[in-house]
């Protein structure tokens, strides 16, 4: 018997051992992102995350519902969320780079409803068919784009029966990005720098113009540097190529990349990082920018702004950081917390 058929088969064993709950609630139709008709259960007591983006949106909105985390917590990260939920299974992830969950581990977990968060392909949507028919269970795409963020806090709520919850958390987020946008709006273009983001240790994976990884950046008006270079997802550059484009301002959320650009003989050369306009971005519990893609940018939006128009954000961070920490994490950050998160640097 070939692995796919034996993967077939143990799927099917295994989907008799779903609740018979979930088996026989009352569903309801649903169109999602990428036009898939998905019938949902009334009700939905157990999610699964299919991608780091889609956990921290389901655990932010409805955090009891989650089953599980797509990976483990590291030293640094645990601290930020409560116990309880910290504890919670690591299940793996069925989608993006370094998927390690599969059919046999989707079904032991019982999950009512899988849903996924981030940017919408034909091939994603062809593995959530997949899985689907495999398990039986619905799995719902849903457009990481950040103009659709309130759209999907409230339809997670809807689901999860957090309507509640969700229609704060929504209107949270929308007031956040109109009241940014509103303030950025009156910078003359003139004054809006050119950045460099740079991912990884090296510092040499970025986004292009579009790119899901870089909107945050963008929506600010700022120059994303490798626009240039065409639109899509995440490209690798050389140090001369950034060398070329100068840019005013490098933003990264790797450690090691900050570390290694104040110190290596061709980064320096960079007026920007000679100047001290290199930024590391909080990465605790997530990215601030883009690792994960998710609810996560909205603190990072707030951040940025301040380090690319100090002036027309001179607000103090700290209770604005605290804030979202509660309402999305579940768990206010100590004095020692927010005074790590606003100097990752040291």
């Amino acid at each position: 018997m070939s692995p796919s058929r034996r993967r077939l088969l143990a799927a099917t064993v295994l989907a008799g051992a779903l609740p018979r709950a979930a088996l026989s609630q009352k569903r309801r139709s649903f169109t999602d992102a990428a036009g898939r008709r998905v019938e949902l259960p009334d009700r939905v007591e157990r999610i699964y995350a299919a991608g780091p983006p889609a956990s921290i949106l389901v655990f932010a909105v409805a955090p009891d519902k989650l089953i599980g985390w797509t990976s483990a917590w590291r030293e640094a990260e645990r601290p930020f969320i409560a116990k309880r939920y910290a504890d919670l299974p690591t299940l793996g992830r069925l989608t993006g780079r370094g998927n390690t969950a599969n059919v046999e581990v989707v079904l032991q977990a019982k999950p009512e409803f899988i849903i996924d968060y981030g940017t919408v392909s034909p091939t994603i949507a062809s593995l959530a068919d997949r899985v689907q028919h495999q398990t039986g269970i619905p799995y719902v795409l849903l457009d990481g784009d950040f103009d659709r963020m309130t759209d999907a806090i409230r339809l997670i709520g809807a689901v999860s029966g957090e309507e509640k919850r969700a229609e704060v958390l929504a209107r949270y987020a929308q007031d956040t990005v109109s009241d940014i946008s509103r303030r950025v709006a009156k910078i003359p273009t003139e004054k809006r720098p050119r950045v460099y983001y740079g991912r990884g240790p090296q510092g040499l994976n970025t986004g292009l113009a579009g790119s899901i990884n870089v909107e945050s950046i963008e929506r600010l008006g700022a120059v994303n540097v490798a626009a240039e270079l065409g639109r899509g997802g995440l490209v690798q550059v050389s140090i001369e190529q950034v060398l070329r484009w100068n840019p005013d301002v490098v933003m990264t959320i790797d450690p090691n990349f900050y570390a290694l650009a104040r110190d290596h003989p061709l980064w320096r050369e960079l007026p920007a990082i000679k100047a001290g306009r290199i930024y590391l971005a909080p990465n605790v519990p997530y990215g601030w920018i883009d690792f994960p893609p998710s609810i996560n940018r909205l603190i990072g939006l707030r951040w940025l702004a301040r380090i690319l128009y100090p002036d027309a954000f001179p607000e103090d961070l700290r209770p604005i950081v605290r804030d979202f920490y509660a309402r999305c994490y579940h768990q206010t950050p100590t004095e020692a917390q927010l005074d790590g998160l606003l100097n990752p640097g040291g």
